[in-house]
Formats: structure tokens, sequence, C-alpha cells
């Protein structure tokens, strides 16, 4: 392979706290790869859309190792856009490090290295991308991974509550997240719906804006 083909493009790599997911709390690497096919109407990461650094894989893979965590997140845009995501992926897992990646739920998943946690999200009517979804995605997802679904209004809840049940996604990934659009659903409001309806999911908060609000690197 030629350096070009082993490298990929990098909108920034930093060292915070887990804001979401199964590992929500822990100090967490995130590599936020450059790209996204989709444009959900509450997008919290537009700046990912254009530009980026390409950095070699090996550099990248250091990158990471050098920071000292035991957490890595591949996040986005969307990162399975870019084919290397692959190999970065495999590579930090022969670290031994423990990785999850964030995906949109509309790029294959199946070649994904199953040592990774794949934290999916399956786009709701609001997103306006919900065409989008590829539902056969969900036949390769196991106990280690997770399903998000970003809830803006109770149309988008109810489809989701549908999803969940069409599909037995509490039986099929170790945890289902239902979580509030930032500013469009309050948590509050969520939390009451998923109580009454007894529902099998995890209400989830977005930790990482909680401290240092909504903004890049945090």
């Amino acid at each position: 392979m030629s350096s070009e083909s082993q490298s990929l493009r990098i909108t920034e790599m930093f060292l915070s706290i887990q804001g979401e997911a199964a590992s929500v709390g822990y100090p967490t690497v995130f590599v936020r790869l450059t790209g996204c096919p989709l444009r959900c109407h509450y997008c919290d990461s537009e700046y990912a859309f254009y530009g980026g650094e390409k950095q070699p894989l090996d550099e990248i893979v250091n990158k990471v190792v050098d920071y000292g965590s035991s957490h890595v997140c591949v996040t986005g845009g969307e990162p399975l856009a870019q084919p290397n995501c692959h190999h970065l992926l495999a590579r930090v897992c022969d670290k031994g490090l423990n990785v999850s990646l964030e995906t949109s739920g509309a790029m294959p998943i199946a070649d994904v290295d199953k040592r990774v946690s794949i934290v999916m999200d399956l786009k709701t009517p609001a997103s306006g991308e919900v065409a989008r979804n590829d539902y056969s995605n969900i036949e390769h997802l196991s106990g280690k991974d997770q399903v998000k679904f970003v809830i803006c209004d109770r149309q988008d809840y109810e489809w989701a509550v549908f999803k969940l049940n069409e599909y037995q996604l509490d039986k099929r990934v170790g945890n289902v997240f239902f979580s509030p659009s930032y500013e469009q659903l309050s948590a509050e409001q969520l939390a009451e719906w998923i109580i009454a309806d007894r529902l099998p999911v995890r209400l989830q908060t977005q930790l990482h804006k909680a401290l240092w609000g909504d903004k890049p690197g945090v």
C-alpha cells in the first residue's frame, strides 16, 4: 500500500471525558474523521464535514497510544465514509485498547472489526435523514454493541419505540439509548415518556455538554 492509501483525513484528536454511550464518564481519546454524507437537522459536528488534515495511519495510531488512555472513540462526521477507517479500528484494537465506533447506520458495518463496540445512531424522522437508515446493519449487531435514537419530539419518540419493538433491539444489543436532541426536547420530558411506557432503554444525556457546553474539542 502506498503512503496515500494508508492515510485518513482527520478533523481533530483530543482527550476528554466520554459523554455518551456505555463508556460514559471514562477518559477517552477521540479521533474525529472528516466527512459525512448525511445532513441531520440537529448535527452538532458540522465543522467536520469539510477540511481536516490528511495524516498517515501510523502517525494516527501512535498519537492515540501516546495519549495513554485505555478508551478510544472513532467518530465523525461519519467515520465509515472513509474506507481506511476499518484499518484504523483494527490497528487500535491491536494495541489492546477499548475501541468504540460512532456511526450513523447509513454505512455498511459488516466488515467492522469484531472487537469494536459499535454505537449505531438510527436516524429518526425529525433528523431529516430517516430514509438513509440501512436496516440490514442491525443483523450485524451483538451484545457488545449499542443503538442510539436522538429524539426531537413525540413523533420521533413513537417512531423509535416502534423500531425498538420491531427489531427487538433491547434483546440484540447491550444498550439502547434514547437521547433528547440538544435544545429541542427536554431530558425531563423524555424521561417521563420512558417511565410511562416502561421502556427497556436507557435515557442518555450528553455529559460533555453539561461540563463544557456545545463546542468542538470536548
